[in-house]
């Protein structure tokens, strides 16, 4: 009997030994190092493996031999092999051991030498983890039995003879959702295929990280285990690491609710720094603005409207009025010429980037100097990819300068990316539409978009799905027109191609409600006017620069003027420079808000100037045509007004 107590004695503390040694080991295999550097390494490589999540140590079970090597450059830190051994730069050992390296400033991004060892030592530990393709133990056992009847199948026997049975568990670097955040999307129009450039390249913490997704894997756990600031400066990452391994770090922040954003809003004496709770949005809208004529348009434009509640409105369908909240985004090309070319879209010449608009701004845009109407239809998403979407738009906001192409990677593919990446959705990881108004129907064909709001065209109208072209009304009013005066024309095209002069003639026989007519008609044909001018400038500007005409000099360089600091407004990171990472935190907010007051100063500054200069290089025939048109105005409102009182101040 005391045999058999001592024996399960014995068998017990071997496997509480065996226990104990299981998951990962640090071993120091240095023989060379003295007692104090041996203290020293051990206190690093200790740190370490507490930073680390339990689950990472478990599963990376293995021995990981530690030495130190003089043969690595000065600026080198340290590298992992393939088979479990890491080494660190000897040159590096000195400073550990007397404790400067703990107050020795750098240029990295962990700020001192010994963070960026321990920076360094959690790096290469996860190229190990990411290496190892883990495996259930009964996937184990199923994947043995696979390559047992190999013989028997051969190789694609085996993968058919395996398929369904042992697939394998993704572990970071090649897990889709990983890839999809981490700036390798899933390419539109190509399925199964990748992205293969990293266009998340705007505050970075480290550049390496955009080399390959295994480097972008190694980089962020370094700050995710190392900087309690990472769920606020890339929360949806985050949320991934902290969910696959069902850990977070306990030094991690509380992050505020309110993402800042930039305003790309053409108001410049407005602040443009704004900040959007995504609790606030009630819903996000597909928003298609129907296609012209344009070789650009003539699919439309895909934009997302952010349906956010005004400040004390509970979150519901009443949201909806709140049209002044409403946020666009918007992919655009960013184009640092007054050209648009054809050519130039096709071959990516372009910067493409998320731009964030006032919905009135676009509304305008779009209904009255486009004339193109908008429909607004709602996305059927649940709250968790709503808040989700909203996050991961405003990390695209500050990170993304991607390439434009008209043909593939155009407005409609940036959508479908930032829906794909943003939700999570499965139903939109099979989807492929590269034109506008097919994304609109793919989406309702997958019971995402819900269509059906369009179908009364009034109440669409009343409860903001649809906004509609001036077109209509512009129609509208000279039916008004032609129902009291005698005037020749029959459609509103040919009475706004008439010399303003000639509209003016009817100005005095237009009684209350058609003389209200005309001043809308006179407001569609001003800004007629300002959209040939503004052609017309173009052309006599890129032609008189090819032919080094001086007399387009001031304008020219007002033009690049307000180019060359615009920018910013749809790639924000500039603002800040070189510091930080990610979303902008509560300590740089200050300096965005003053740094942006600035531009948008200046802006408005050149906006005036240019507006002289540019007049000057009309051709007098158009000059004369705007100044008409500007005549017009001031009589038509004036008439107005004189039968307004006349009236008693109704308006019949």
């Amino acid at each position: 009997m005391k045999i058999l107590a001592a024996w399960l004695l014995a068998s017990g503390l071997a496997l509480v030994s065996l226990t104990a040694s299981a998951g990962l080991r640090l071993l120091i295999d240095d023989p060379a190092l003295s007692l104090q550097e041996r203290a020293a390494t051990q206190a690093l490589l200790d740190e370490a493996v507490t930073a680390l999540p339990p689950s990472f140590v478990a599963a990376l079970d293995r021995p990981v031999r530690v030495s130190w090597v003089d043969s690595m450059p000065a600026q080198a830190y340290g590298q992992a092999s393939l088979v479990s051994t890491l080494e660190l730069n000897r040159k590096l050992l000195a400073g550990l051991v007397d404790g400067s390296a703990a107050t020795q400033k750098t240029d990295r991004p962990h700020g001192t030498v010994r963070q960026e060892l321990l920076a360094t030592v959690l790096h290469e530990l996860t190229h190990l983890y990411d290496r190892a393709r883990l495996w259930s133990p009964a996937q184990r056992q199923l994947l043995a039995r696979c390559r047992q009847q190999q013989s028997t199948f051969g190789t694609v026997g085996l993968a058919e003879a395996c398929r369904g049975q042992a697939e394998r568990r993704f572990t970071l670097s090649d897990d889709p959702r990983l890839l999809d955040l981490a700036g390798w999307p899933q390419a539109v129009g190509r399925r199964g295929e990748r992205e293969q450039g990293n266009r998340q390249v705007a505050r970075s913490p480290d550049l390496y990280e955009t080399s390959s997704p295994k480097e972008y894997v190694a980089v962020n756990m370094e700050y995710f285990l190392l900087d309690p600031t990472f769920a606020c400066r890339r929360p949806a990452l985050y949320a991934y690491l902290r969910d696959h391994f069902g850990w977070a770090p306990a030094n991690a922040a509380q992050c505020p609710s309110a993402l800042p954003f930039l305003n790309a809003g053409s108001d410049f004496a407005r602040q443009p720094l704004g900040l959007i709770d995504p609790e606030r949005v009630y819903e996000v809208d597909y928003l298609l603005a129907e296609a012209n004529q344009n070789w650009v348009s003539r699919w439309g434009h895909s934009m997302l409207r952010l349906v956010i509640c005004a400040p004390g409105r509970p979150r519901g369908p009443d949201c909806r009025l709140d049209l002044e909240y409403s946020l666009v985004l918007s992919f655009r090309a960013f184009v640092d010429d007054v050209q648009l070319s054809t050519w130039g879209g096709l071959n990516g010449a372009y910067p493409s980037r998320l731009f964030v608009l006032p919905l009135a701004q676009v509304i305008d845009e779009y209904t009255k100097t486009e004339l193109r109407s908008l429909a607004s239809v709602p996305l059927k998403l649940n709250r968790e990819e709503t808040e989700s979407l909203v996050r991961h738009a405003a990390e695209l906001h500050w990170s993304y300068d991607g390439n434009y192409y008209f043909l593939s990677n155009n407005c409609a593919v940036e959508t479908l990316k930032l829906l794909r990446t943003g939700t999570g959705d499965p139903r939109l990881q099979t989807m492929d539409s590269i034109v506008p108004n097919g994304l609109l129907s793919v989406l309702e064909g997958r019971g995402l978009a819900d269509s059906s709001v369009l179908k009364d065209k009034r109440e669409a109208l009343r409860r903001g799905y649809l906004f509609d072209s001036f077109r209509d009304r512009y129609q509208a009013m000279f039916s008004i027109l032609k129902q009291q005066l005698p005037v020749p024309q029959q459609t509103v095209e040919a009475w706004l191609e008439q010399p303003a002069a000639e509209r003016r003639a009817w100005f005095t026989r237009a009684d209350l409600r058609t003389s209200a007519a005309l001043l809308l008609l006179e407001q569609a044909g001003y800004r007629r006017q300002l959209l040939l001018a503004q052609e017309e400038v173009k052309q006599r500007y890129l032609g008189a620069r090819n032919a080094g005409d001086s007399s387009v000099g001031d304008a020219n360089k007002t033009l690049q003027a307000i180019l060359a600091n615009s920018g910013f407004l749809s790639r924000p990171a500039e603002l800040l420079g070189s510091s930080g990472y990610g979303l902008p935190q509560v300590d740089e907010l200050k300096r965005l808000e003053q740094a942006s007051s600035e531009r948008q100063q200046q802006l408005q500054q050149l906006s005036v100037d240019l507006d002289k200069e540019v007049r000057a290089l009309l051709t007098p025939e158009r000059a004369d045509a705007i100044a008409a048109s500007e005549t017009n105005l001031t009589l038509i409102g004036q008439h107005l007004r004189e039968l307004h009182k006349a009236s008693g101040g109704l308006i019949l």
